[in-house]
């Protein structure tokens, strides 16, 4: 079956074209941290400030993916695995579009961040560690998922029944919890505007 694909890849426009054309270098920012540490909101507001400054982003977030290109997975450990593979796939395809992407998951262990990565590039990831401790992920409870997963009614829950792996060398860390939003995202521009400037 396979002998029947053909990728063209070699015949498209390149990066360095699409990226000059954007007057920016893209990368792939990988947020990662638990249920409720912020990563969502911060690549939101981060996406904002960055279009206000001419630089063109894409945000891929764990909840919209899920209700597209990975509705058919649950949350196993397998089935993580195969979501951030396919996520980070399409976060290629945007990184070799000149896109700055900002992708926002949970991602669980060093092992699935890693496969990632590799498919990404090394050179093209940045791994964001949105650094929150479970107490306070589990007090903002914003979509009542630490409720339901103490009562049993979730399984494979990362941080209560599912491991959460920190980055033990992550790009950037951003410890929020004294931390305002704002704060957040300044610390973020900061270390990456000299990377994405063309």
């Amino acid at each position: 079956m396979r002998d029947n694909i053909h990728p063209i890849f070699d015949k498209l426009l390149g990066r360095k074209e699409k990226e000059n054309f954007l007057n920016q270098k893209s990368k792939v920012l990988w947020f990662t941290g638990l249920s409720g540490s912020g990563k969502s909101t911060i690549a939101e507001a981060l996406e904002k400030k960055l279009f206000s400054q001419g630089i063109f982003t894409q945000v891929l977030d764990g909840d919209n993916i899920r209700t597209g290109i990975c509705n058919n997975l649950s949350f196993t450990l397998e089935d993580r695995h195969e979501n951030i593979r396919r996520i980070a796939e399409v976060s290629k395809l945007f990184c070799n579009a000149g896109i700055v992407c900002l992708n926002s998951f949970v991602s669980p262990t060093k092992d699935i961040r890693r496969m990632a990565q590799s498919i990404i590039g090394e050179e093209n990831f940045l791994e964001i560690y949105v650094n929150t401790p479970l107490h306070i992920c589990e007090a903002r409870d914003v979509k009542g998922l630490y409720k339901k997963a103490r009562a049993g009614e979730i399984k494979n829950f990362t941080g209560i029944d599912s491991p959460f792996e920190a980055p033990e060398s992550p790009s950037l860390e951003l410890k929020t919890e004294n931390k305002s939003i704002e704060e957040c995202v300044e610390e973020c521009i900061q270390f990456l505007l000299p990377l994405i400037q063309n």
